[in-house]
C-alpha cells in the first residue's frame, strides 16, 4: 500500500496543534529504504530540541496507531523550519512582512526572475517587495531596482534572508 501523505499530513497537523505548535512544512523525500518523511514544526518563540523530540514520539505513535503509513519504511525526521526558512503560504508571507526575503519568480519581471529585497507587504495575494533594502549578501535584482508588485501566484519559491 503506497504512503498516505494526506493522512499523515491531517495527523501531524493535528498533533502540532494539541502540542501548541504551527505544522510549518511536511515532505516525503527518497524512495524505498531511504525515505525520509520531514516534518517541520515552528511555534512563535522558536522551537526547541525538546520539542522536536516530544512532537516525534507523539507523531511516531499516532502514525502507528492509525496505520498512516501502512507497510512503508521510512525515516522519521522533525526539524525547526530554520532561520532561512522556506515561505509558500500566503499566511507565511503575511507572518513575515517587514523581513529580507529571496525569491523566484514563474514569469520574468523587468527581464529577471531572481529577486532580493525586503518584504515590505502582503495583501489581496500579492507581494510588495522594496529591492534597494537588499542584505548585504550579493544583491539579486530587477532592473531600476525599487518597489515591485508580485503577484503570489508567480512566485515560484522564496525564503528569508537571516539578518543578524
Amino acid at each position: 500500500m503506497a504512503f498516505a501523505l494526506d493522512k499523515a499530513r491531517e495527523i501531524a497537523e493535528r498533533v502540532a496543534q494539541s502540542s501548541g505548535l504551527i505544522l510549518w512544512d511536511m515532505e516525503l523525500k527518497g524512495s524505498g529504504a531511504s525515505r525520509a518523511l520531514r516534518i517541520y514544526i515552528d511555534k512563535p518563540e522558536g522551537v526547541t530540541h525538546e520539542d522536536c523530540s516530544a512532537y516525534s514520539r507523539e507523531v511516531a505513535t499516532i502514525f502507528d496507531v492509525e496505520d498512516a503509513v501502512p507497510g512503508a519504511a521510512y525515516v522519521l525526521e522533525i526539524s525547526s523550519p530554520g532561520l532561512d526558512r522556506k515561505l509558500f503560504k500566503p499566511e507565511h508571507f503575511a507572518q513575515f512582512a517587514g523581513s529580507l526575503v529571496k525569491f523566484s519568480t514563474r514569469d520574468l519581471i523587468n527581464g529577471n526572475r531572481h529577486f532580493e529585497g525586503r518584504l515590505v507587504s502582503f495583501s489581496e495575494g500579492q507581494l510588495t517587495v522594496d529591492l534597494d533594502q537588499a542584505g548585504s549578501r550579493k544583491k539579486i535584482k530587477a532592473q531600476g531596482a525599487g518597489v515591485i508588485v508580485v503577484p503570489f501566484a508567480n512566485v515560484e519559491k522564496a525564503s528569508l534572508v537571516p539578518e543578524f
